[in-house]
């Protein structure tokens, strides 16, 4: 039984149906068809080599369905993930490229390592701590920065460093470089996926578009008129080894890891908890640490990079038909085989498509209705998501991380320092007592006070509380001889 609390494999394998194989092989089949051409974006993403990218996935993937507890869910390198490594690993790295893949599969497995700690201290609860509004803000931020990064790759000239506005004025004032047969064969890409999303969704459309531009550039060499490609991807397996890094390096990587830790964290919970509620089966955020902990030192160990659940991935999981965990280990093969024998067709896939790729995966994180919405609930919690945007873009994208965070718990503390407090009075004709502050229309007992506040009692909130009791019991004036807490 202990066994199972922990390896959630060992519950719901011997109960496997048969019938169900068929679906789970097709949904991962499709959910490879997916992840192999966004895996090589977010490496790019990530300023690492495209191979890591699929080995993240491969190792992850390996692991994973072994101790999630969704039956849908998809572990894969995300973008947002991706652009944080890429932005921070820079100026540790100090240009050297073999050290940067070192201290990218280092934070993977420092990442694991938090996520462990977090399993063993049950604390799978601290995904609630992160208010939606926050992560809205954050999300429209990154895809606004993720943007900023493609463009210059969509137009076929080199891009530059910086926070979103260095990037955007960089790319502004050198629409002068564009190469044309680059920026044609972008958005001849990009439109085939915009369309592939309208009337063929949930199919591995992006796996075609890949297909077709590495057909195209092998027959028409479109590198002899500047399109950039890919490049040569080793084929085959890389060395299962420990990052070659230095103690030191652990204290320079630790924020960042803690960044990751929190963005998967809070991704993963959601879409596990989102699942779960739609087919009626029990999720356990904190059991999806484990899966976490042991995907993200996996990818760490097979020299890829900080892995999460994805939500565009688990969608395409679902959608394909998954049954169980069984279609991640499917993709996970399939990627493996991709791997080892065909990798070497990747090195005509043109750059620009790449960026067209990554710029549709982009597209799905801005959603203005959702901002809208947010506005006519609430011009504060609006505010809110904007303060996060703006934290992602002025900031770069840890120290957004972080100000998103740190955000969240100001918001936290301050709901839990003024809980609501009123005044109950009798709701005519009944024996029920309710709120009379926002229903003065209930009747006050003679000579009775009731006093009620919405929320625990806490040492930074009792001296607010008090001042509510006294204030209130002061409007009712010398005549009360009871007063009710």
């Amino acid at each position: 039984m202990a066994m199972k609390t922990w390896l959630p494999m060992l519950e719901w394998l011997p109960r496997y149906q048969a019938a169900w194989l068929r679906a789970d092989l097709i949904a991962g089949i499709t959910l490879a068809a997916y992840l192999i051409p966004a895996s090589l974006g977010d490496a790019s993403l990530a300023n690492l080599p495209p191979e890591a990218g699929l080995y993240a996935c491969m190792f992850a993937g390996l692991i994973f369905w072994l101790f999630c507890s969704s039956r849908h869910t998809a572990i894969t390198v995300t973008s947002a993930i991706s652009l944080l490594v890429g932005a921070s690993l820079g100026e540790l790295a100090g240009g050297d490229t073999a050290r940067f893949g070192a201290l990218a599969a280092f934070t993977a497995m420092v990442t694991g390592s938090l996520y462990f700690l977090g399993w063993l201290a049950k604390a799978g609860v601290i995904v609630n701590f992160v208010s939606e509004t926050v992560l809205v803000g954050f999300k429209c931020g990154i895809a606004l920065f993720l943007t900023s990064t493609q463009l210059p790759k969509l137009f076929g000239f080199k891009g530059t460093h910086g926070d979103f506005w260095e990037r955007t004025w960089y790319f502004v004032s050198h629409l002068h470089e564009t190469n044309i047969a680059s920026l044609l064969l972008g958005l001849a890409a990009l439109l085939l996926l915009v369309l592939g999303k309208r009337f063929f969704k949930d199919k591995p459309v992006a796996l075609f578009v890949v297909v077709a531009s590495i057909v195209i550039a092998s027959t028409t060499n479109p590198s002899s008129r500047g399109v950039k490609m890919l490049g040569e991807v080793p084929q085959g397996l890389p060395p299962i080894r420990l990052p070659a890094v230095q103690l030191s390096d652990l204290n320079e990587l630790l924020p960042l890891a803690m960044a990751c830790f929190l963005l998967g964290a809070v991704e993963t919970a959601a879409i596990g908890r989102m699942f779960a509620l739609k087919h009626g089966y029990r999720f356990d955020p904190n059991q999806e640490f484990l899966a976490l902990a042991g995907a993200n030192v996996a990818a760490g160990l097979g020299q890829g990079f900080a892995v999460s659940g994805g939500m565009s991935q688990s969608l395409v999981n679902e959608s394909g038909g998954a049954k169980s965990p069984i279609s991640i280990l499917v993709a996970a093969l399939v990627i493996l085989v991709v791997a080892v024998f065909l990798s070497g067709m990747l090195r005509n896939l043109p750059q620009p498509v790449l960026a067209a790729i990554v710029l549709m995966a982009v597209a799905g994180l801005f959603k203005v209705s959702v901002l809208k919405r947010l506005w006519l609930f609430s011009h504060t919690e609006f505010g809110i998501a904007v303060v996060a945007l703006l934290g992602v873009l002025g900031s770069g994208i840890l120290r957004g991380v972080l100000i998103g965070a740190a955000l969240s718990l100001v918001l936290l503390l301050r709901r839990g320092s003024r809980p609501h407090t009123t005044e109950l009075g009798r709701v005519r004709d009944t024996d029920f007592f309710a709120d009379r502050l926002r229903h003065p229309e209930n009747e006050r007992l003679p000579e009775v006070f009731i006093f009620r506040c919405d929320g625990p009692l806490l040492f930074f909130n009792v001296d607010y509380v008090r001042d509510r009791f006294v204030e209130l019991l002061a409007q009712r004036g010398e005549g009360v001889k009871l007063a009710i807490f």
